[in-house]
Protein backbone atom coordinates (compact mmCIF):
# COMPACT_ATOMS: atom_id res chain seq x y z
CA UNK A 1 0.00 0.00 0.00
CA UNK A 2 1.57 3.44 -1.04
CA UNK A 3 0.60 5.55 2.35
CA UNK A 4 1.44 2.97 4.80
CA UNK A 5 4.03 0.13 5.69
CA UNK A 6 2.93 -2.74 3.51
CA UNK A 7 1.12 -5.80 4.71
CA UNK A 8 0.60 -4.07 7.69
CA UNK A 9 -2.28 -4.23 10.57
CA UNK A 10 -1.62 -0.17 9.52
CA UNK A 11 -1.92 -0.64 6.34
CA UNK A 12 -5.29 -2.77 6.58
CA UNK A 13 -7.33 -0.64 8.83
CA UNK A 14 -6.24 2.70 6.37
CA UNK A 15 -7.32 0.41 3.62
CA UNK A 16 -10.49 -0.42 5.67
CA UNK A 17 -10.97 3.22 6.51
CA UNK A 18 -11.00 4.27 2.93
CA UNK A 19 -14.26 2.23 1.98
CA UNK A 20 -12.05 -0.47 -0.14
CA UNK A 21 -13.94 -3.25 -1.50
CA UNK A 22 -11.43 -5.79 -0.81
CA UNK A 23 -7.81 -6.01 0.77
CA UNK A 24 -5.10 -8.21 -0.49
CA UNK A 25 -2.28 -9.55 1.26
CA UNK A 26 0.39 -11.96 0.78
CA UNK A 27 0.85 -14.85 2.95
CA UNK A 28 4.25 -16.62 3.38
CA UNK A 29 4.85 -19.73 6.24
CA UNK A 30 7.33 -19.00 8.55
CA UNK A 31 10.04 -21.69 9.44
CA UNK A 32 8.13 -23.15 12.31
CA UNK A 33 4.77 -23.23 10.22
CA UNK A 34 2.69 -19.91 10.80
CA UNK A 35 1.06 -18.17 8.19
CA UNK A 36 2.49 -14.45 8.17
CA UNK A 37 1.99 -11.69 6.04
CA UNK A 38 4.26 -10.15 3.91
CA UNK A 39 4.81 -9.63 0.05
CA UNK A 40 9.09 -10.70 -0.59
CA UNK A 41 10.74 -14.06 0.49
CA UNK A 42 12.79 -12.40 2.44
CA UNK A 43 12.10 -9.94 5.36
CA UNK A 44 15.32 -7.63 4.03
CA UNK A 45 13.01 -4.65 1.74
CA UNK A 46 10.39 -4.43 4.42
CA UNK A 47 11.55 -4.79 7.62
CA UNK A 48 14.65 -4.02 9.50
CA UNK A 49 16.10 -7.70 9.36
CA UNK A 50 17.40 -9.28 6.58
CA UNK A 51 17.05 -13.07 5.25
CA UNK A 52 14.20 -15.42 4.50
CA UNK A 53 10.96 -15.57 5.54
CA UNK A 54 11.24 -19.16 5.76
CA UNK A 55 13.90 -19.83 7.91
CA UNK A 56 12.91 -17.40 10.23
CA UNK A 57 10.38 -18.63 13.35
CA UNK A 58 7.17 -16.58 14.37
CA UNK A 59 8.54 -15.31 17.50
CA UNK A 60 12.43 -14.01 15.06
CA UNK A 61 9.96 -12.39 12.56
CA UNK A 62 7.49 -10.64 15.26
CA UNK A 63 10.60 -8.86 16.57
CA UNK A 64 11.45 -7.03 13.60
CA UNK A 65 10.27 -3.80 13.27
CA UNK A 66 7.83 -3.61 9.41
CA UNK A 67 8.02 0.15 9.00
CA UNK A 68 6.77 2.82 11.96
CA UNK A 69 7.15 0.21 14.78
CA UNK A 70 4.59 -2.20 12.96
CA UNK A 71 5.36 -5.86 13.42
CA UNK A 72 5.24 -8.61 11.04
CA UNK A 73 1.10 -9.86 11.44
CA UNK A 74 -0.03 -13.22 11.15
CA UNK A 75 -2.99 -13.85 9.09
CA UNK A 76 -5.48 -14.41 12.09
CA UNK A 77 -4.90 -10.81 13.22
CA UNK A 78 -5.74 -9.20 10.11
CA UNK A 79 -8.88 -11.52 10.23
CA UNK A 80 -9.78 -9.72 13.89
CA UNK A 81 -8.29 -6.36 12.44
CA UNK A 82 -10.55 -5.35 9.58
CA UNK A 83 -13.92 -6.76 8.20
CA UNK A 84 -13.34 -6.24 4.47
CA UNK A 85 -13.03 -9.35 2.34
CA UNK A 86 -9.75 -10.21 1.66
CA UNK A 87 -7.86 -11.08 -1.36
CA UNK A 88 -5.08 -13.82 0.24
CA UNK A 89 -2.14 -14.43 -2.52
CA UNK A 90 -0.39 -17.79 -1.55
CA UNK A 91 3.02 -18.82 -3.08
CA UNK A 92 2.88 -22.29 -3.10
CA UNK A 93 1.14 -25.45 -2.18
CA UNK A 94 2.01 -25.49 1.57
CA UNK A 95 0.75 -22.53 2.22
CA UNK A 96 -2.42 -23.37 0.35
CA UNK A 97 -2.82 -26.18 2.85
CA UNK A 98 -1.75 -24.03 5.55
CA UNK A 99 -4.54 -21.63 4.51
CA UNK A 100 -6.90 -24.33 4.36
CA UNK A 101 -6.90 -25.49 7.36
CA UNK A 102 -7.48 -22.17 8.95
CA UNK A 103 -10.34 -21.06 6.31
CA UNK A 104 -12.25 -25.21 7.30
CA UNK A 105 -11.58 -24.18 10.93
CA UNK A 106 -13.07 -20.47 10.85
CA UNK A 107 -15.57 -20.81 7.65
CA UNK A 108 -14.12 -18.46 5.56
CA UNK A 109 -14.73 -19.32 2.12
CA UNK A 110 -17.39 -16.38 1.99
CA UNK A 111 -14.87 -13.90 3.19
CA UNK A 112 -11.73 -14.73 1.45
CA UNK A 113 -10.69 -15.48 -2.08
CA UNK A 114 -7.47 -17.27 -2.58
CA UNK A 115 -5.01 -15.99 -5.31
CA UNK A 116 -1.69 -16.98 -6.37
CA UNK A 117 0.81 -16.63 -9.59
CA UNK A 118 1.52 -20.73 -9.18
CA UNK A 119 -1.53 -22.97 -10.82
CA UNK A 120 -0.76 -25.89 -8.74
CA UNK A 121 -1.65 -23.92 -5.74
CA UNK A 122 -4.81 -22.36 -6.87
CA UNK A 123 -5.84 -26.67 -7.71
CA UNK A 124 -4.65 -27.21 -4.17
CA UNK A 125 -7.06 -24.58 -2.40
CA UNK A 126 -9.68 -25.53 -4.90
CA UNK A 127 -9.55 -29.22 -3.56
CA UNK A 128 -9.37 -28.83 -0.30
CA UNK A 129 -11.76 -26.38 0.39
CA UNK A 130 -15.36 -26.21 -1.31
CA UNK A 131 -16.43 -23.64 -2.87
CA UNK A 132 -13.40 -21.55 -2.21
CA UNK A 133 -13.16 -18.37 -4.93
CA UNK A 134 -9.93 -18.55 -6.39
CA UNK A 135 -7.92 -16.27 -9.06
CA UNK A 136 -4.78 -17.19 -10.98
CA UNK A 137 -2.38 -14.20 -11.02
CA UNK A 138 -0.52 -13.30 -14.16
CA UNK A 139 2.63 -10.84 -14.92
CA UNK A 140 3.77 -11.47 -18.56
CA UNK A 141 0.72 -13.66 -20.72
CA UNK A 142 -1.27 -14.13 -23.51
CA UNK A 143 -4.32 -16.06 -24.03
CA UNK A 144 -2.61 -19.38 -22.55
CA UNK A 145 -3.42 -18.09 -19.08
CA UNK A 146 -7.21 -18.09 -19.73
CA UNK A 147 -6.93 -22.00 -20.76
CA UNK A 148 -4.93 -22.47 -17.27
CA UNK A 149 -7.04 -20.32 -15.26
CA UNK A 150 -9.64 -23.09 -16.17
CA UNK A 151 -7.34 -26.24 -15.72
CA UNK A 152 -6.54 -25.05 -12.24
CA UNK A 153 -10.42 -24.65 -11.43
CA UNK A 154 -10.03 -20.35 -10.84
CA UNK A 155 -13.02 -18.15 -11.34
CA UNK A 156 -10.92 -14.60 -12.10
CA UNK A 157 -7.55 -13.82 -13.66
CA UNK A 158 -5.91 -11.52 -12.43
CA UNK A 159 -3.20 -9.28 -14.84
CA UNK A 160 -0.47 -7.23 -15.51
CA UNK A 161 -2.40 -3.60 -16.50
CA UNK A 162 0.78 -2.91 -18.80
CA UNK A 163 0.32 -6.11 -20.79
CA UNK A 164 -3.32 -6.47 -21.05
CA UNK A 165 -4.81 -7.26 -24.87
CA UNK A 166 -8.38 -6.98 -26.19
CA UNK A 167 -7.66 -10.42 -27.04
CA UNK A 168 -6.64 -11.83 -24.19
CA UNK A 169 -9.95 -10.38 -22.15
CA UNK A 170 -12.36 -11.45 -24.88
CA UNK A 171 -10.71 -14.96 -24.51
CA UNK A 172 -11.30 -14.69 -20.76
CA UNK A 173 -15.09 -13.47 -20.98
CA UNK A 174 -15.46 -16.72 -23.53
CA UNK A 175 -15.00 -18.81 -20.42
CA UNK A 176 -16.92 -16.60 -18.19
CA UNK A 177 -14.05 -15.65 -15.99
CA UNK A 178 -13.90 -12.25 -14.17
CA UNK A 179 -11.03 -9.92 -14.71
CA UNK A 180 -8.91 -8.22 -12.36
CA UNK A 181 -6.22 -5.75 -13.12
CA UNK A 182 -3.28 -5.19 -11.23
CA UNK A 183 -1.56 -2.69 -10.73
CA UNK A 184 -3.92 0.56 -10.99
CA UNK A 185 -1.93 3.42 -9.93
CA UNK A 186 -2.44 6.11 -12.50
CA UNK A 187 -5.55 7.51 -14.27
CA UNK A 188 -4.30 5.88 -17.52
CA UNK A 189 -4.77 3.00 -15.89
CA UNK A 190 -8.46 3.29 -14.62
CA UNK A 191 -9.30 4.55 -17.99
CA UNK A 192 -7.91 1.68 -19.33
CA UNK A 193 -9.90 -0.22 -16.69
CA UNK A 194 -13.11 1.45 -17.83
CA UNK A 195 -12.39 1.10 -21.45
CA UNK A 196 -11.89 -3.10 -21.04
CA UNK A 197 -14.73 -2.81 -18.58
CA UNK A 198 -13.09 -4.88 -16.03
CA UNK A 199 -14.51 -6.63 -13.30
CA UNK A 200 -11.77 -4.39 -10.88
CA UNK A 201 -8.16 -3.55 -10.35
CA UNK A 202 -5.96 -3.52 -7.49
CA UNK A 203 -4.57 -0.58 -6.39
CA UNK A 204 -1.55 1.06 -3.83
CA UNK A 205 -3.88 3.96 -3.43
CA UNK A 206 -6.82 4.08 -1.47
CA UNK A 207 -7.95 7.54 -2.47
CA UNK A 208 -8.85 5.85 -6.21
CA UNK A 209 -12.10 4.56 -4.48
CA UNK A 210 -13.32 8.15 -5.46
CA UNK A 211 -13.39 7.23 -8.99
CA UNK A 212 -13.30 3.33 -9.22
CA UNK A 213 -14.07 0.25 -7.20
CA UNK A 214 -11.08 -1.22 -6.40
CA UNK A 215 -8.85 -4.07 -3.99
CA UNK A 216 -6.01 -2.36 -2.31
Amino acid sequence: MGLEPENTLRSFVAAQEAGLDVIELDLHLSKDGALVVMHDTDVDRTTDGTGPIAEKTLEELRALDAGRGERVPVFEEVLEAVRTPLQAEIKDIAAARALAEVMLKRDLVGRVEVSSFHDEAVAEITRLVPGVRTALIASRYGTDVVDRAVEAGAATVCLNIRRITLEVVEHARKADLRIIGWVVNTQDQLRLVRALQLDGATTDYPEIKRTARFTA
